[in-house]
């Protein structure tokens, strides 16, 4: 049975779009959990999230959330971050201006004769560096945005992929700014 209506597409449903907010908090226990439990009490999906101190001296750590919805949705969640007492700011880098995103992962794979020697070449395109191997497998260390790291890992499956380990998106806004707006 058809799902769709029979008079088309509604043409107020909103696109959801992936965003990259980047948050600036206070280092300190339980900031993590209440920033997940604002995505989790609302049904928020996150689909990448890195969390790192970045300013010692200040006390502060950047969590960096890919998430998608609506604009709507995304403005909420904006919103809503902003109102948590650890939060100093909030940025949509998606939005705001030019920005730098990468992602690193480590990707084993397992193969012997010409896969093997299929696995080099394309790691060698891919920039990848081979941090382990073994006569039967190799760990290769890959770093760029989240299309590329897709690529090799479609490329790697039938070569023999085993494991895979991903760190999340870091991102950055480009320019001479900071993001709390002054220099460390």
């Amino acid at each position: 049975m058809a799902t769709t209506s029979i008079y088309g597409e509604n043409p107020y449903k909103e696109d959801v779009r992936t965003h990259t907010i980047s948050v600036l908090v206070d280092n300190e226990p339980g900031v993590l959990a209440r920033v997940i439990g604002l995505f989790s009490g609302r049904g928020y999906n996150i689909e990448s999230l890195t969390v790192a101190e970045t300013r010692h001296r200040q006390g502060l750590s950047r969590i960096t959330i890919v998430t998608s919805g609506t604009h709507m949705i995304i403005e909420q969640i904006k919103a809503q971050l902003g109102r948590l007492v650890p939060v100093h700011s909030v940025s949509d880098l998606t939005i705001e201006g030019p920005s730098v995103s990468r992602e690193l992962a480590l990707v084993k794979v397992d193969g012997v004769g010409e896969k093997r020697v299929e696995a080099l070449r394309i790691a060698d395109i891919f920039r990848a560096r081979a941090v382990d191997a073994t006569t039967e497998s190799f760990v290769f260390e890959i770093v760029g945005d989240t299309e590329k790291l897709d690529a090799f890992v479609e490329l790697m499956k039938p070569l023999g992929l085993v494991d895979l380990s991903r760190t999340g998106v870091v991102a950055i806004a480009r320019g001479p700014e900071s993001m709390a707006g002054q220099d460390n």
